[in-house]
């Protein structure tokens, strides 16, 4: 009897310890026939487990793998177990490849036919995402993943198929290493003499923003970024580039670029030859101008592609002047040249073009215009300003006879200055060195002469003139500062708004009153006669003051003694 409680204390020993403990699946041979119920359990040559229900061996049904079995009330269930069924840590991450894999430690009763890892840009990721298949069985195995996007994040777990069906493992991720992206150069179209168009394909970004595009070129092999370049931005990858600033007949080497975080990558090189032009030139401003001479020339910035063969100027005095009008011939090559022009007439208009010959023929830089000094009856020699679509002497006329050689007379007396009814002029203070600089001070009858004070070519300007003048530079409020030479060495202080922006170089030369008397200073003013008469014995006259910007307009009586200025006719 004792012997028997004895037996029973066990086994109620032994089924408390098997409905609270997972059992961890183990061979048994010889397994017992007889027993209570839960006693005993065994597998079958196919893993397959069995447990005694106290009349008979019954099958347990497969669990998943890497769960443990566990006896519930004498009756065995498969539960999940965290430590059962792990996936490794990520290890040898590249930009396309690492490696993981998983431990099982359970087939849960049913051979293990399918094992690996999967993986997804999602959580969770099951075996209809990317997925490995690594071999059969229970225990530690590695997996390889390929085809990752660089820097883009994954989630990876480990798999195990048996006849239950698929478990997974714990989740874990990982970033694909970055890398420089990886592009393509598109090749060049639209090639001209200096614009050709190209671009590139971005296959990648490298897995990280790109943060700069476009193509880089050189005349070299391999350019880089450090050579000329473009600034794109892609659409889908693509974009296209304007290449400008490119000579002709010049071979260039491209190569498309972009920019991550890591660095810079390069496409492929292509290279494209320009297509050979005229030359590209330009035409220096006119210096150095007598009565019958000027300095030009032109500087010539791209020869086309090919040897320029002749050089120089053409002139004329119409516009646009060619190689058929008069000509310089100043050699070959590129670059900046100077060209002198003589023979021309004084006082006369000159329209000037530079140009160069290629291979492929002749082309032009701007045309500039000048014009010759005019030279009086006297000698005297006088500067030209274009201004508007006026030509203006630039100094006040100095001359001492009229146009036909006939004495201007030099009345030096007051009193006979005082009832002049024709033609005179005086010198400011009857001080000859005065008119050097300043010129000569005539009355209205000396300008009206059909004789003509001015050179051959010119004529006193009109009131009407003067009027185009002034609205040209703005109108009169403004326009006397814009005629007057700036600083005061001919005006006195404070010389208010003065520029000569106009390059009229306007004097302040004093006057000569209807008296005889030499009562408006130096330095004060500048009185014009227009050859405009109002009535009676009174003209139009111009007056500039030292005070203001502001230009006058009126009338007075013709026996005054005023500067004069001529206007080209």
């Amino acid at each position: 009897m004792k012997r028997y409680l004895q037996k029973i204390t066990l086994i109620v020993l032994i089924l408390l310890v098997i409905e609270i403990t997972p059992i961890k699946v183990w061979a048994q041979s010889n397994p017992m026939t007889t027993g209570p119920i839960g006693s005993q359990i065994t597998y079958g040559v196919n893993e397959d487990i069995k447990y005694w229900n106290g009349t008979v061996w019954v099958t347990i049904p497969s669990g998943l793998p890497g769960q443990n079995l566990k006896f519930v009330n004498g009756v065995p269930i498969w539960v999940n177990n965290p430590n059962g069924f792990t996936t490794n840590a990520i290890t040898n991450i590249t930009d396309t490849n690492a490696n993981s894999g998983g431990q099982i430690a359970s087939s849960s009763g049913s051979q293990i036919t399918a094992r690996g890892v999967c993986w997804s840009t999602n959580h969770n990721p099951t075996i209809a995402d990317s997925h490995t298949s690594d071999d059969i069985g229970k225990g530690n195995f590695t997996s390889n993943l390929t085809g990752l996007s660089p820097g883009i994040l994954c989630y990876v777990r480990a798999y195990a198929t048996n006849s239950a069906g698929t478990s997974y493992g714990n989740e874990v991720s990982f970033k694909a290493s970055i890398i420089l992206p990886v592009l393509t150069t598109t090749t060049a179209t639209s090639i001209t003499g200096t614009i050709a168009m190209c671009g590139g394909s971005i296959v990648s970004n490298g897995g990280a923003t790109i943060i700069a595009c476009g193509v880089c070129w050189s005349i070299n092999h391999n350019p880089t970024i450090t050579d000329s370049i473009t600034s794109d931005s892609p659409i889908n990858g693509l974009y296209t580039s304007s290449i400008t600033g490119i000579l002709p007949g010049t071979t260039y080497y491209v190569r498309a670029y972009a920019k991550n975080i890591l660095g810079t990558a390069y496409g492929n090189e292509i290279s494209f030859t320009t297509i050979t032009t005229l030359p590209t030139l330009t035409t220096n401003l006119a210096s150095s101008i007598t009565n019958m001479s000027v300095i030009s020339g032109g500087n010539i910035t791209n020869n086309g592609g090919v040897s320029i063969i002749s050089k120089g100027v053409c002139w004329n005095t119409s516009h646009n002047p060619t190689i058929n009008n008069s000509i310089t011939i100043n050699g070959t090559g590129n670059g900046n040249f100077a060209s002198s022009i003589i023979g021309l007439a004084s006082g006369t208009t000159y329209y000037i073009r530079a140009y160069a010959t290629n291979s492929v023929g002749t082309a032009y830089g701007n045309e500039i215009s000048f014009t010759t000094q005019a030279t009086d009856i006297d000698g005297n020699v006088y500067d030209a300003v274009t201004i508007g679509t006026q030509i203006w002497l630039q100094q006040n006329l100095n001359v001492t006879h009229y146009n036909n050689g006939d004495l201007v007379p030099n009345v030096t007396d007051n009193n006979s200055w005082n009832v002049l009814s024709s033609g005179a002029y005086a010198d400011y203070n009857n001080d000859a060195s005065n008119s050097i600089i300043l010129g000569r001070l005539y009355n209205f009858y000396a300008v009206a002469d059909s004789r003509n004070l001015c050179p051959t070519g010119w004529h006193v300007s009109s009131d009407a003139e003067w009027i185009t003048l002034i609205t040209y530079l703005g109108g009169t409020n403004i326009a006397g500062g814009k005629l007057k030479e700036i600083g005061l060495v001919h005006w006195n202080s404070p010389n208010t708004g003065a520029t000569n922006e106009s390059g009229f170089t306007a004097l302040s030369t004093g006057t000569r009153d209807i008296t005889g008397s030499y009562n408006s200073g130096i330095g004060n003013n500048a009185h014009y006669w227009t050859s405009t008469v109002w009535q009676y014995s009174n003209a139009w006259f111009i007056t500039l003051y030292c005070n203001q910007s502001y230009l006058a307009n009126g009338y007075t009586n013709m026996r005054y003694g005023f500067s004069v200025r001529c206007v080209k006719n």
